[in-house]
């Protein structure tokens, strides 16, 4: 398993254990593929991007882990907290991965927007991570 992947896995798991989350979002909230025509809010998995982040002494990863948070009308307050929670659980988390150490998790920025076209509210949130 890559170090991408470990990290995928564990904020997966991470995100779909937390009460509170799943109260947000139901129990099959988190997802990694595109859902189509789904109205109610959930979490997606929206890519990873990683880098070599190797230093003179040990081999390294940089990944920048890309989260949709979706909502339908009316629910700009809805993807606000889940947003808020997503952060809570997984900003200077100290996750365990499986094949790889997790050197530091970060939140780099969140950004709304009123989707019309899905006719809902969108919430992008990006978080680095690098692994050894």
């Amino acid at each position: 398993m890559s170090a991408a992947q470990a990290l995928q896995a564990a904020i997966y798991a991470r995100l779909s254990e937390d009460a509170v989350l799943t109260a947000l979002i139901g129990t099959d909230g988190v997802h990694d593929r595109l859902l189509l025509r789904r109205d109610e809010p959930h979490v997606r998995f929206a890519g990873i991007e990683t880098r070599d982040w190797s230093t003179a002494s040990e081999p390294g990863e940089e990944h920048i882990v890309t989260l949709e948070v979706r909502s339908g009308e009316g629910g700009h307050r809805v993807t606000q907290a889940i947003a808020a929670r997503l952060h809570a659980l997984i900003d200077d988390a100290a996750l365990p991965l499986s094949g790889a150490v997790l050197v530091n998790l970060r939140h780099q920025k969140t950004r709304f927007v009123r989707d019309a076209k899905a006719r809902g509210h969108l919430a992008e949130m990006m978080f680095r991570a690098v692994t050894e």
